[in-house]
């Protein structure tokens, strides 16, 4: 037996964004501006689109006893389902600003944050789509967390 899952990525530029797009990646580049990531030098701001329009943000949060800090994409989910949590997480845009080179030209959400989406979006029972911009402009996207993370812990 084989199980074969295969991922797929469309990759656009911002020139190619709609208009929620375009805001939603402003508000992502403004948290990643207030990233606070002295010792790794990689700034990455998150914005968050819920069910009803709002908007939640976050950005990493590094603390000297590494690896005390959290990500960028786990600090906004945390505060959209602690303060939100009868709705639903529709869209992550994920903005990532860093001088360091990019094995694959882009950096998706780590595993631990892929987890945590993935587990939200099981119980929410609803995609969630995760844009991610690197710092070259160029925008990754994927239609929910399963592209990224196919096969996700459960109980």
């Amino acid at each position: 037996m084989e199980i074969r899952r295969e991922s797929l990525v469309r990759v656009t530029s911002e020139a190619d964004l709609t208009e929620r797009e375009s805001n939603l990646i402003e508000q992502a580049r403004i948290a990643a501006d207030n990233a606070y990531a002295p010792y790794s030098e990689f700034h990455v701001g998150t914005a968050l689109k819920l069910s009803d329009g709002e908007i939640v943000l976050g950005n990493n949060q590094e603390n000297a006893a590494y690896p005390s800090g959290l990500c960028a994409e786990r600090v906004a989910i945390f505060a959209a389902k602690a303060n939100h949590p009868n709705k639903s997480i529709d869209e992550v845009m994920i903005v990532v600003k860093t001088d360091k080179a990019l094995k694959q030209g882009f950096t998706p959400p780590c595993g631990s944050c892929l987890q945590v989406l993935w587990d939200v979006q099981n119980r929410q029972n609803s995609p969630i789509k995760i844009h991610v911009q690197s710092p070259d402009k160029t925008l990754y996207s994927v239609d929910n967390v399963n592209q990224f993370l196919p096969f996700g812990f459960e109980l």
